[in-house]
């Protein structure tokens, strides 16, 4: 998300040059045209303006291909373009500029990275220069450069007030709309993301189910018979022999090699048929209780959870524990005895419900993230890997979606989108 918002904002800035130019260009053809000096008043202010224009750009530039990329820079950005806006206003008449749509282009803009609540912080940045630029000009304090007359023996008041405010209105206007289609448009490209990142894994998984299939029919049944023969050489066995402590070691690294086979039964064909319609929100508080009072918790791990009320979704109650409870217990092994993890739970849309799992932990390296889903991967010095694709396959099982963004040294958020259901269904 990060690279396409730099991406973004480098052809912004790379028509901000081109606007540079074009008015360097059009201003010599104009005066060329008219047979006017080329320095002279407005003119030689034109030319400041642009060439201020065109390094800013290239420091933007500069600082982008840096990786400089926040919230403060792309404020302190928006803030210098409605100064550089209103200057050129002030140049090419003030009241009676034709520049004043510029300011809905730098809020529009803005709201790229800043969204809606920073295109209204812009659109009030933006409003406020130029009722001062107007004002100022109206009480005669500036001088404009193409006016011959005062404002007020050119326009009655009522018309100033009337075009200052659809400059206002049109600044906030601008400012909401395009933010939430900003922000609408950062919502769709995630779900895009995640959608195509899940169907790939299904796809790859595909061939992995058939194997493991294969696999598991043939370790089930002499499993069942190692384990039976090895309980009834067990009960002709002395307690405390030699004999009786190698039984229990098979006893238990086969009770071992079955719980692996029921992963893999449950990750082949785990099957809908306990399906109903779940309170997610109640779900979740109920499997936090049991995950604080979990030998494998740290009281150092802190947990958050905020969650919305009334969140229905047709699954099996078993499933989404079994969900929960790998997702958790990822979480907190990625953690070094301390962090938190938080757990949000939301529906913004009707059809769409999203389950987010964030931890503090060391994060997942690059080159690991193509196969944090594959069955058997795992970083850890015991396990079987396939606790994430158990997961990815239970969420699929239910027409969901799963991904996650993680930055090495930095933690993990997890996010699980469900088919919502309403609450009359």
């Amino acid at each position: 998300m990060k690279k396409n918002i730099n991406n973004e904002l480098k052809w912004i800035f790379l028509f901000r040059a081109l606007f540079a130019i074009v008015l360097v260009f059009s201003t010599l053809l104009f005066c060329i045209g008219k047979n006017i000096p080329l320095l002279t008043q407005p003119f030689i202010s034109l030319y400041v303006v642009s060439i201020l224009i065109l390094i800013t750009s290239l420091i933007y530039f500069i600082l982008l291909n840096k990786g400089e990329h926040n919230l403060n820079l792309i404020y302190l950005w928006a803030v210098i373009e409605t100064f550089f806006v209103t200057s050129i206003i002030y140049i090419t008449g003030s009241f009676e500029s034709i520049f004043t749509f510029l300011y809905l282009i730098v809020i529009m803009c803005s709201t790229i990275s800043l969204f809606y609540k920073g295109g209204l912080i812009v659109a009030t940045i933006a409003s406020l220069q130029y009722c001062t630029l107007v004002g100022l000009d109206y009480y005669g304090i500036v001088n404009v450069f193409t006016q011959t007359l005062h404002l007020t023996s050119i326009y009655s008041d009522n018309y100033i007030i009337l075009k200052i405010v659809i400059v206002v209105v049109a600044c906030y206007a601008i400012a909401i709309l395009s933010g939430i289609l900003s922000l609408n448009a950062k919502n769709t490209k995630h779900d895009l993301k995640v959608t195509q990142g899940h169907l790939k894994r299904v796809e790859r998984m595909g061939a992995v189910h058939e194997m493991l299939s294969g696999i598991t029919h043939e370790i089930k049944n002499p499993l069942a018979s190692l384990s039976g023969s090895i309980q009834l050489l067990k009960e002709n066995a002395k307690p405390g022999s030699s004999d009786y402590r190698l039984m229990q070691i098979v006893l238990r690294e086969t009770q071992r090699l079955q719980s692996i086979v029921n992963n893999f039964r449950l990750f082949i064909k785990p099957g809908t048929t306990g399906a109903t319609l779940t309170r997610l929100d109640i779900a979740i508080i109920e499997i936090v209780e049991l995950f604080l009072n979990a030998p494998e918790y740290n009281d150092n791990i802190k947990v958050v959870t905020k969650v919305d009320d009334n969140i229905l979704v047709e699954i099996d109650p078993i499933h989404f524990k079994q969900i929960m409870w790998n997702l958790l217990m990822n979480a907190a092994q990625a953690m070094d005895n301390t962090g938190e993890i938080r757990i949000t739970l939301n529906q913004p849309s009707k059809d769409r419900v999203y389950l987010n799992i964030i931890d503090t932990g060391c994060g997942i390296k690059e080159e690991n993230m193509v196969s944090v889903f594959d069955p058997f991967f795992t970083t850890k010095e015991e396990g079987t890997g396939l606790g994430l694709s158990i997961v990815h396959k239970l969420v699929d099982l239910y027409h969901g979606t799963i991904d996650f963004e993680s930055l090495s040294g930095s933690g993990t958020a997890f996010t699980v989108i469900f088919k919502g259901c309403a609450e009359d269904s």
